[in-house]
């Protein structure tokens, strides 16, 4: 590998190739903490030419974390289709990028493509993408998944209801429920974090979920975002649970802080198939975000943007239904503002799709960062321009029980009528029987009454 190139008659040598790609990256702070991002814009500039030059098989040969030392390198190694990869290999990282943003080149081209890759590569060919870019290539792609509907489809765009509560009051709970519902939220999944993670609360909320589904016949999926052995233990119970939630790390390290292994999230997924009450065959939920892993020292070295993309990696081998990045949840010292926070939103869509898996995202940010909800107002509208498959919507874009704030359920309309997509079929179906939209998913008079739903 040449690490080494000259930019405006000055030298720049880099020691590995992950100091190539944690410079290539673009500025975030999270990166600027660890101590890994370029010094200067033309170090970055630097670093970007020295990686468009990298051959897709060197990125193969030299993973983030080596394979013997890391679970989830080995699972990105394995599942690589050998086949495909064979024609792909001596492709340089802009020759990659340049076919997938060419006209010619289809979506089910780059989905075949994505079998033959592994996660380094989808990282490293997202560095050298504008935000443009990002939009362009990401909107190409189309992952759909089964649940008990089918979230992904051309012309959609999903929405998480999260109710959440800071007591997780069953009334407050259905009462947000009701709300999310009558603006059109809730056709991905109704999901709550809960305050309370013992297995009794879970399979208290997911039985009061379970009423409201059946009580008003929504076509939808349910699930209680504790730990997932809480989850796991609640189906042996037999807590109905349609979809089971897990955080997720790039890195071994981190998976073992969020007290998970592969092994664990197979046990799982088997689980929910045998005894959860979704048709399936996905039937697994998670989630990610640019610098989870350098807030528990589980980075390894490696720059935030590479290891989000070993998420996606690690996430395809169990066939999810949803992954979502919280991409501005975890704070401004991994992302620093609304600039870095729209950029980390629009590379975390596309290398979920470029990844293969059906994804989503909470466009958010936390109080202490500079950011507001403008900011994830126009992110939200570049992701759905680009295909994102959902986003997640809380009470007026405020949740009050994690203290952050992310989009309103009332958003859920006014993109779908900004754009003309519409909800998954089943649930515009509901949403036109229960008078809430017409034929066209324009509201009607009912949208945003909750007290429909109680009467």
């Amino acid at each position: 590998m040449i690490l080494n190139t000259m930019l405006f008659d000055k030298k720049y040598e880099f020691k590995t190739l992950n100091e190539v790609m944690a410079k290539a990256n673009e500025e975030k702070s999270g990166d600027m903490l660890a101590g890994l991002a370029a010094e200067s814009a033309e170090e970055r500039v630097a670093a970007k030419a020295v990686l468009s030059k990298i051959t897709l098989e060197e990125l193969r040969n030299n993973p983030a974390v080596p394979y013997e030392e890391d679970e989830v390198t080995r699972i990105i190694q394995d599942s690589v289709n050998e086949k495909i990869y064979q024609e792909l290999k001596d492709w340089t990282v802009e020759e990659f990028r340049e076919w997938i943003l060419d006209e010619n080149t289809t979506g089910e081209q780059i989905k075949r493509a994505s079998r033959g890759i592994t996660s380094e590569m989808v990282a490293a060919v997202t560095k050298l993408m504008s935000n443009l870019d990002l939009v362009y290539g990401a909107k190409k792609i189309r992952i759909s998944a089964h649940c008990n509907t089918t979230i992904g489809k051309e012309g959609t765009l999903s929405f998480r209801l999260q109710p959440n509560h800071p007591t997780d009051d069953p009334d407050g709970i259905v009462a947000s429920i009701m709300e999310g519902l009558s603006y059109g939220a809730g056709d991905a999944v109704i999901g709550l974090n809960p305050v309370d993670d013992s297995t009794e609360s879970v399979v208290r909320v997911l039985k009061k979920f379970d009423e409201v589904k059946k009580k008003y016949e929504i076509p939808t999926q349910i699930c209680v975002l504790a730990h997932v052995t809480t989850q796991m233990e609640a189906i042996r119970q037999g807590a109905p649970t349609d979809l089971v939630f897990q955080s997720i790390a790039g890195s071994e390290k981190g998976n073992t802080a969020f007290g998970i292994s592969g092994d664990l999230i197979e046990e799982a997924r088997q689980l929910a198939l045998r005894q959860g009450t979704a048709s399936g065959p996905n039937v697994m939920y998670f989630e990610t975000g640019q610098g989870a892993e350098l807030s528990s020292n589980a980075h390894l070295g490696v720059d935030q943007l590479t290891m989000e993309a070993r998420c996606y990696g690690f996430a395809r081998k169990y066939e999810p239904y949803l992954v979502n990045t919280v991409v501005g949840f975890i704070g401004p010292e991994y992302l620093y503002d609304s600039k870095q926070v729209i950029r980390a939103g629009l590379e975390d869509h596309f290398m979920g799709k470029l990844s293969g898996i059906p994804m989503g995202c909470d466009a958010c940010y936390t109080n202490h960062m500079k950011a507001d909800q403008n900011d994830v107002e126009s992110l939200a509208i570049l992701l759905a321009e680009a295909g994102c498959n959902f986003f997640i919507g809380v009470p007026h874009g405020d949740d009050v029980m994690l203290n952050y704030q992310s989009l309103g359920y009332h958003e859920a309309p006014a993109l779908r009528q900004l754009l003309g997509l519409k909800p998954i079929e089943e649930f515009d179906e509901w949403l036109q029987k229960m008078d809430f939209v017409d034929a066209n998913g324009k509201l009607k008079a009912k949208a945003g009454d909750a007290s429909t739903l109680l009467v």
